[in-house]
């Protein structure tokens, strides 16, 4: 008989595209909103019927053990955030099962679980006994919640006033430190400022040691590294790969298993990140010698961004923002720092060019968000996380490394300019 903490057998979710919600309790604004849209409901259920479902999960199979660390890893649209819903119990699949032995906390999205009329105080103490805890339980740890979360000025505070970085505070304090059995946590941590985002991957390092199961989605390929032992890749709704996270990684920033990360066209995947203004068309890394994500320290690579400007309103910037290994923001470019780009260009199509020198960056794998954005006023019109990434390696000559060949940490490294002489 399996040991397994979590079994998933055969799963799958389908959706039908444009299909009406489920029955459901609303309000009165969705009521009428409802019954004013139903002659057209009506008039288009016939063709709606005649449509092929799509199929968010499909076969998806695997075992965890307790104590496992496990990375869900994948482009948007994968499939991650289905799987975790079906898990944690939030929606049922179309077939397959899923076994659980044990209590599972689950940090999905901004404030879940939480009633907004009810207090900070009053929120931690419900979600305890969600989770089948005594208020007793609940009390022992209360201290340790609220000092981890940092909220506690506004403990008896109505969650709906709180700001989106409280909410994600106190959800993940909450789910931490009640002691699941299984922890999952979704990319919700992104939402968080970077010193929180720390303190919480450092949490759920020691969730980890105490033994207990964690399932962790991130784009941030340098955190599931980390934190994780085990990685899971999804592709358009499958387990394309499952082992040990650094194999698993590996496949998925060298596209051995079907993905590209160090390019994207949008338009050929015909869903385009878009607002009013401006579409994401494509974005890609290139290097010389890149080979399977590899990039040579010593040598310059390159971000080229296309998009296209639908409307000449705003100044749209094109943005990157890199991350490191240790889940550290290293450094945000934008060509908003030259003055011809700071006012709204033509619709057209454009293509943006970064360039990192090489000798700059340190070894190891580089996650990229990448985003269009208006720096006056302040808007963020695309922005897509964990777009692309690559894997600088170390050369054995010509680097700052000089024949130093132990443990090296910065999140750059470059060959400075440095001048010695006697005094």
């Amino acid at each position: 008989m399996s040991r397994a903490i979590i079994v998933a057998r055969g799963l799958g979710k389908s959706y039908r595209l444009g299909e009406a919600k489920g029955p459901g309790y609303g309000s009165l604004r969705e009521s009428l909103a409802n019954f004013a849209a139903a002659p057209a409901r009506l008039a288009g259920l016939r063709s709606r019927k005649q449509r092929d479902p799509f199929w968010a999960l499909r076969d998806v199979s695997f075992e965890i053990a307790p104590g496992e660390v496990v990375g869900i890893i994948g482009r948007n649209g994968a499939g991650k955030s289905t799987l975790l819903k079906i898990l944690s119990r939030i929606t049922a699949p179309t077939e397959g099962e899923v076994r659980l032995r044990g209590k599972l906390a689950a940090l999905l999205e901004v404030g879940a679980g939480f009633h907004p009329e009810l207090t900070g105080r009053e929120n931690v103490f419900l979600n305890g006994s969600i989770m089948g805890m005594s208020q007793s339980e609940v009390r022992a740890r209360f201290d340790e919640i609220v000092a981890f979360a940092e909220v506690e000025r506004f403990l008896d505070t109505a969650v709906k006033h709180y700001s989106t970085g409280m909410r994600v505070r106190l959800a993940f304090a909450v789910a931490a430190h009640l002691q699941p059995e299984i922890l999952v946590v979704d990319e919700v941590l992104a939402v968080g400022d970077a010193s929180f985002q720390r303190k919480s991957l450092g949490k759920m390092q020691g969730i980890a040691s105490s033994g207990r199961t964690v399932l962790f989605v991130s784009h941030n390929l340098a955190a599931i590294t980390r934190l994780c032992s085990r990685g899971l890749l999804l592709s358009q709704g499958r387990v394309v790969a499952d082992g040990p996270v650094s194999q698993v990684v590996s496949a998925y920033v060298s596209g051995e298993a079907g993905e590209t990360p160090v390019a994207i066209d949008f338009e050929k995947r015909g869903k385009v990140p878009a607002s009013e203004d401006v579409r994401l068309l494509a974005a890609r890394v290139s290097s010389e010698g890149l080979e399977d994500a590899k990039v040579d320290i010593r040598k310059e690579v390159r971000i080229e961004i296309d998009f296209e400007v639908l409307q000449g309103r705003y100044a749209l910037n094109p943005n990157v923002h890199v991350f490191n290994e240790e889940s550290l923001c290293v450094f945000i470019s934008s060509d908003a720092s030259q003055v011809e780009h700071q006012r709204p260009r033509k619709p057209g199509r454009y293509r943006a060019t970064m360039e990192i020198p090489g000798n700059f960056l340190a070894e190891g794998i580089f996650s990229l968000d990448v985003a269009i954005s208006t720096m006056d006023p302040v808007i963020v019109h695309v922005h897509e996380r964990g777009l692309l990434s690559f894997h600088v390696q170390d050369a054995a000559e010509g680097t700052a490394r000089g024949n130093y060949a132990g443990p090296y940490p910065g999140a750059v490294r470059p060959i400075l300019r440095w001048r010695t002489e006697p005094l």
